[in-house]
């Protein structure tokens, strides 16, 4: 019996080290990601990174002695700390919001991600129709989720898609689209510019590429800053699947250029359900799913919906017009 403790002690010692090594090299190494894209790449794992200082913090606490658990616990605590830097202003911004109750007028949005190997596209669509919204931005709109295309072409008046034509992404309206295109080749894009008695604005929805390799993405950044440069900016909502986290500097960099307010605050929308063939995620823990806008708009409430098919969670946003 002796023996089984220790090697169940030299095991339990082993993880809580190789967490502290694994945490806090990947959390150090991500702050790099200011002068670099490759490095900012591991960023968008640092919640990975978080929990494995808090796990060597903890296990090398509880198990560890002497000198070896001081090593241990300083691994751990660097790393909590690294993480911290680079994700307690997000989640400090998501405890600032306070959501207020809906009323008349206001402006509901559903960005959703609705998966292409979407198994059960009727249960979006279900649930997608229940939520009774204004604009819904779809993306990755072909596959198995084209069932769900085709129920919200027929429920919405107006969408950014000619009939007989695809998108990436769609914007399906209940009010009327006056304009509509596209920021060109190299970003999946669609704009739409939309009849309101209170003034038009536009809908611009996207879908970026994943950060790895690095390079790729961000292209797809300055491209999106560039085109919404042309549009009016005060009225302008922007959703999409960036693929991309508030932790990493390339998303901070691209808020600083757009001068759009993101109201989507540390609300993790990825992986959601079975997202492979292999892996089903009890909760989704990274938040790439984005709803910004301009001055003329202030949210009154941020949710996330549940998990209907699709690999991500849809986001919702309530909108009202801001006071001049």
């Amino acid at each position: 019996m002796r023996l089984i403790a220790d090697l169940l002690s030299l095991l339990v010692r082993g993880t809580a080290l190789m967490m502290g090594l694994v945490g806090v090299a990947f959390s150090i190494a991500g702050l790099g990601g200011l002068f670099s894209d490759h490095l900012d790449a591991v960023n968008h794992a640092a919640p990975l990174w978080l929990a494995m200082g808090v796990g060597a913090v903890l296990l090398g606490g509880l198990f560890a002695r002497g000198a070896e658990r001081l090593v241990m616990m300083a691994l751990g605590a660097t790393a909590v700390v690294a993480c911290a830097v680079l994700m307690l202003p997000e989640v400090a911004s998501a405890w600032r919001f306070k959501p207020e109750a809906s009323r008349p007028g206001d402006l509901k949005i559903i960005q959703f991600n609705a998966w292409h190997e979407n198994p059960t596209p009727k249960q979006s669509l279900a649930w997608v129709l229940a939520q009774n919204a204004d604009i819904v931005v779809v993306e990755e709109a072909g596959g198995g989720s084209l069932e769900l295309i085709k129920g919200l072409t027929a429920a919405y008046p107006y969408a950014s898609c000619e009939k007989g034509r695809g998108c990436e992404p769609w914007i399906f309206s209940r009010r009327m689209i006056v304009a509509r295109g596209h920021f060109g080749p190299g970003l999946p894009s669609s704009w739409a510019k939309i009849e309101d008695p209170a003034g038009a604005f536009t809908v611009v929805g996207v879908h970026f590429v994943w950060p790895v390799p690095a390079g790729p993405q961000q292209a797809q950044s300055r491209k999106l800053v560039q085109g919404v440069g042309t549009l009016d900016r005060r009225s302008l909502i922007l959703t999409g699947d960036f693929n991309s986290t508030p932790w990493s500097f390339s998303l901070k960099r691209q808020d600083k250029a757009m001068g759009l307010r993101r109201w989507t605050r540390a609300l993790p929308s990825w992986p959601s359900g079975q997202f492979s063939r292999v892996a089903a995620a009890p909760a989704p823990f990274l938040p790439i799913d984005h709803v910004y806008t301009g001055q003329a708009w202030r949210a009154v409430k941020v949710e996330r919906g549940p998990a209907v098919g699709s690999d991500h969670r849809p986001v919702m946003v309530t909108l009202r017009r801001s006071a001049k």
